[in-house]
């Protein structure tokens, strides 16, 4: 403590070019000298562990201390010296003496030296390979040694016990001294931080101003930037509460969805707790909560399975998230069937954009919530990462870099080719891709329908008209016609004018 309390007395030196800062530790002066040197009077330089077995008290403090100590180190060398002595008066060069808590001080002589021993040496121990002693003169120095050494360890901590409760009226003005340097410490934190990062100063708004504004511009992941030898690639983002309050994610795996929707919330994290912030620029409308529904975790020893974890966690944004609430869905109904999933997370988009009315980042790979932003144009964004294609190599590279629109292909396979998968099962899973794709889920013939159309008892009784197709095994018109075509005789015109009559298919 008091080490600690002479390091705060040259923080001085340390701030006094920022008074602002010095100003945090103004009053605290006469506290410190008090303390420091009350400290100094009283406890070692290098105290025990335990405050219970002596060992604490200077000295100087305490005379009755200083006594008993000098007391209990002469015995130290009193020992020495009988030990010595006993070596010459029996001619058994082994001899030596102990201590142990349970027989106290002893003398040791092995089996082979027996026959040396005096007969004023009473037997105390037996041991395998020799025997243990006692003396009058050592019993009677023993008794002095111990007690002067209880009475000293017992004086010490009452000694301690006392001092300590001395300090008590300075509680007070040591948790607010704590405080202080606290401040201090996540201050300076933040300044070497935006320093040595090149961090910016965002803009601050007051909660609802500039329409729930949330615009970065080059924005980058604070912790990935700090760990990833590559280059970090920074993206920008805009969320407010009319023209973009749902910004809806897609891309491929691995290519860095989950990431850059945690920067954001970090980003507006770091701006709200008064640092600066790793981006070109930033404006911010506070926020009052951040909500994340991220990552997939089960909690089976309450019979919680990893879908029901996610729903609870839906169900705990949905309920406690404001207008003002910043919202980070990364996933959301991955856990169960694909249209159960996607009818969730679809209903879900719905509910924040149109009740709430949250900001929110949604990355998914349910490319059928694409069509959200056709059907609340005004509100909804979608954003894709791109990705640079090698068909020859059949090789993908993530760019990193967040553009506007929408994506349809996830790269799922590839990954799973990256993650060493065999050859034999990654062709069977294109072969499989390609049958699902023939048919998309939501084509003209099952797209979404509206909301409350359930609501209606002639619904009720009409048949499933909107089963969605698993696999195509017919070929369709358009491939029939390529299979049947002669291209020896083909003109370039009869084929510009197929493409044109496909195309009107399509």
């Amino acid at each position: 403590m008091q080490i600690s309390l002479e390091n705060i007395k040259s923080l001085r030196e340390v701030f006094t070019k920022i008074p602002e800062l010095l100003k945090i530790l103004d009053g605290y002066d006469n506290l410190l000298t008090t303390l420091i040197e009350s400290i100094d009077n009283c406890i070692v330089d290098s105290p025990p562990p335990s405050i219970t077995e002596g060992g604490i008290i200077k000295g100087s403090y305490n005379s009755e201390v200083k006594e008993l100590r000098e007391l209990s180190g002469d015995s130290k060398s009193w020992i020495k010296e009988f030990e010595e002595s006993e070596k010459r008066s029996t001619n058994i060069n082994s001899l030596k003496i102990g201590f142990n808590k349970v027989f106290g001080y002893y003398i040791e002589v092995t089996n082979a030296q027996k026959d040396k021993v005096p007969e004023r040496y009473i037997r105390k121990q037996t041991l395998v390979n020799g025997e243990r002693y006692i003396t009058e003169e050592l019993k009677q120095k023993e008794s002095v040694i111990l007690t002067a050494q209880e009475r000293l360890d017992e004086l010490e901590y009452k000694l301690f016990v006392e001092f300590r409760e001395s300090l008590i009226p300075y509680i007070n003005q040591l948790q607010e001294l704590g405080n202080s340097i606290a401040k201090l410490d996540i201050l300076s934190g933040f300044a070497y931080l935006a320093q040595e990062k090149d961090y910016v100063k965002p803009s601050i708004y007051e909660m609802g101003n500039m329409k729930g504004l949330i615009k970065i511009t080059g924005g980058r992941h604070p912790i990935v930037e700090s760990i990833n030898n590559e280059e970090f690639i920074s993206n920008d983002t805009y969320l407010d509460f009319e023209q973009s309050s749902m910004a809806i994610l897609t891309g491929p795996n691995m290519s860095g969805k989950s990431t850059y929707i945690r920067q954001v919330a970090t980003i507006v994290l770091l701006a709200q707790i008064g640092c600066f912030v790793p981006a070109k620029s930033m404006e911010l409308s506070l926020v009052d909560r951040i909500f994340t529904r991220v990552g997939a975790s089960d909690d089976l020893s309450r019979g919680r399975s990893t879908f029901m974890v996610e729903m609870d966690e839906a169900a705990n944004i949905v309920n406690n998230a404001t207008k003002y609430s910043l919202i980070v869905l990364d996933e959301v109904g991955r856990g169960t069937s694909t249209y159960d999933g996607v009818s969730i997370a679809w209903a879900l988009a719905e509910f924040l954009v149109n009740d709430l009315k949250s900001r929110t980042l949604f990355a998914t790979h349910y490319h059928e919530l694409l069509k959200l932003s056709e059907k609340i144009p005004n509100r909804v964004k979608n954003y894709n990462v791109l990705v640079e294609e090698d068909l020859e190599e059949g090789t993908v590279i993530f760019l990193r870099k967040i553009v506007e629109g929408g994506t349809d292909r996830s790269y799922g396979i590839y990954v799973a080719k990256m993650a060493g998968l065999p050859e034999k099962l990654i062709k069977r899973a294109n072969e499989i891709l390609e049958s699902f794709e023939q048919e998309q889920m939501f084509s003209k013939e099952n797209k979404v329908r509206e909301s409350g159309i359930l609501e209606s008892k002639e619904e009720e009784n009409i048949k499933s008209t909107y089963q969605y197709p698993l696999f195509m095994a017919k070929d369709s018109e358009i491939e029939r016609d390529i299979q049947n075509l002669d291209l020896d005789n083909l003109t370039p015109m009869e084929a510009l004018t197929k493409i044109s009559e496909w195309k009107k298919k399509v």
